[in-house]
């Protein structure tokens, strides 16, 4: 008994020690998908200053592949001590249903350190398309079923759940095209490869301002403030459509409290800074910067969301 108690001080006291010189070399920061995407641009804006205020490399770690499955699976089963973590999105939340089997469990093996951002989709197209309106995407996907296609950052992202979404509300037969993340399937639509796409606003908003693609409408019930002349699918009259993505920071479960804390005080004073709120509200995106417990709330909520949007839509991941 004696031993077990004092075995319990020394791994107590090792811990306490181990948080209190986090960190104490290089970081990383896994990402679910290629470079140039919303979670790279992310993590690589919040990684930065996390390196200035932790005086150690912080490092991107790109990992696409399987909806961000991928990468989770890869966190999920690295050491648990502050070193590997990911830049969550809301898929993650999307393939606890969307996948028959994973080699993860979002809520048992990954723990919530913050909710960085959220941010509403675009349904865009290429202007070759002729569609200045969703009424006429619409009208030509019902006269040539299946002729159309959309493209997105992959099966199960946010913008594939969004599609099928739109899918289910619209009983029109457009064709989903998987990409291994938004910025190659953005090449393949400003080229013209491909007619459809729906896609978080920051990656998208540059080329919508361009006129290189048009926006016809968002998925959030509301307009964004950084294209206000853009109607939602809401008032559209697709009625409560809401589709938002989120991003934020996980850690393996198991990793000390007091790191999380570190973690969590840090990303949270760089979400509060006045240059990165301006550089990610101009993106199209909504601070969030919660607790852990708030942000572990909210990916129940998500969980629950969309198994009722992959119930109603039938969609499925081969």
């Amino acid at each position: 008994m004696g031993r077990i108690f004092l075995a319990c001080i020394f791994l107590l006291v090792g811990t306490a020690a181990s948080a209190q010189t986090y960190p104490n070399r290089a970081v990383r920061i896994v990402v679910p998908f290629p470079p140039g995407g919303t979670s790279d641009i992310l993590a690589r804006t919040i990684g930065a200053r996390l390196s200035e205020s932790f005086g150690q490399p912080v490092v991107v770690d790109n990992r696409p592949g399987a909806g961000g499955n991928i990468a989770a699976e890869h966190v999920a089963k690295s050491a648990p001590d502050g070193y590997t973590l990911i830049m969550g999105t809301s898929s993650l939340a999307i393939s606890q249903s969307l996948y028959r089997k994973l080699n993860y469990d979002l809520l048992r093996d990954l723990a919530p350190i913050t909710q960085a951002v959220n941010y509403a989709n675009l349904l865009v197209v290429h202007p070759s398309t002729g569609f200045a309106t969703v009424n006429d995407l619409l009208a030509a996907a019902k006269a040539k079923p299946g002729a159309l296609s959309y493209g997105t950052a992959g099966n199960g992202t946010p913008p594939h759940m969004t599609g099928e979404l739109f899918k289910s509300y619209t009983h029109v037969d457009v064709q989903h095209i998987p990409y291994k993340g938004g910025a190659p399937a953005i090449a393949d639509l400003v080229a013209g490869q491909i007619p459809i796409m729906f896609d978080n606003v920051p990656p998208l908003l540059p080329h919508v301002r361009s006129g290189r693609i048009k926006a016809l409408a968002v998925t959030s019930l509301g307009r964004v403030s950084v294209l206000p002349d853009v109607p939602s699918l809401h008032e559209l009259g697709l009625k409560d459509f809401d589709a938002v993505g989120w991003n934020g920071l996980l850690a393996p479960t198991g990793t000390p409290r007091d790191v999380i804390s570190r973690v969590h005080a840090e990303v949270v004073k760089i979400l509060a800074q006045p240059q990165v709120r301006e550089q990610l509200t101009a993106q199209g995106a909504d601070i969030v910067g919660n607790t852990p417990e708030q942000f572990a709330e909210w990916i129940r909520v998500e969980i629950k969301k969309w198994a009722e949007v992959i119930r109603v839509s039938g969609a499925k991941v081969d």
